[in-house]
């Protein structure tokens, strides 16, 4: 029999997180984003945190929250995205962002949690994003060594999860999410249902429960949209 990897709240999830950690956050936009484990740590206040994520949501969602309170120091991402406050504090000097190809963002977090410490990609080549990396050539052609990801935890958000940890992803939230949680030295998957160990098809399961370390069923997910658009009548 399994583990039970069910913890009692978000609260009990996040136990240990402390000031200067590097976190991973799950998610592409707003889409597929802890949000609960967000909330949380905004009143924790925690601070000098690294955050890795695809980008850092708006301005009042999402990692904009910890923007606003200035509890992130680094942003390790690959898009500013629709957050003013994130490319203002970019600009002024008082984040430090590393931009990383999104391709090249997601390998590395893919790398770091399959052991593999760096590799050889040409995205970047001849850009800011090379300077100061090992160049070699394969194939005829440049590549860049960029290093391996991880994190003292990772928070992902799936549409269920069982009681062992297994997850299942749901359409675009299947972005970031997989890899964040192989990478994590914790990791804390926050889901919108809980389902008993073995009501899951094994095939369809995502993310194994090896990979978990506390599971949770999350609450009030908003599920906003950056930019709502809509065809005009007539």
């Amino acid at each position: 029999m399994a583990i039970n990897k069910v913890v009692a709240n978000v609260a009990e999830a996040t136990e240990g997180l402390k000031d200067g950690m590097t976190l991973m956050l799950g998610g592409f936009g707003l889409c597929g984003i802890p949000e609960n484990c967000i909330t949380q740590m905004v009143g924790m206040n925690v601070k000098d945190l690294t955050c890795i994520s695809n980008n850092a949501g708006v301005d009042d969602f999402g990692l904009g929250l910890l923007l606003q309170k200035k509890q992130i120091k680094k942003m390790i991402s690959s898009y500013v995205g629709e957050n003013d406050e994130f490319e203002r504090q970019m600009l002024s000097g008082e984040l430090e962002v590393d931009l990383i190809p999104q391709g090249s963002l997601a390998e590395r977090c893919r790398a770091g949690g399959a052991g593999i410490p760096a590799f050889f990609t040409p995205a970047g080549y001849g850009t800011e994003v090379a300077e100061g990396k090992e160049v070699r050539e394969f194939n005829g052609k440049p590549h860049i060594l960029e290093e391996a990801l991880t994190a003292d935890f990772a928070m992902v958000k799936a549409w269920k999860g069982d009681t062992a940890g297994n997850l299942v992803y749901k359409a675009t939230a299947r972005n970031f999410n997989p890899m964040m949680a192989m990478a994590g030295k914790i990791t804390i998957a926050e889901v919108e249902e809980l389902v008993p160990e073995g009501t899951l098809d094994p095939n369809t399961i995502h993310t194994s429960g090896i990979f978990v370390q506390r599971i949770f069923q999350g609450e009030a997910y908003e599920k906003r949209i950056e930019q709502r658009t809509v065809r005009q009548k007539g």
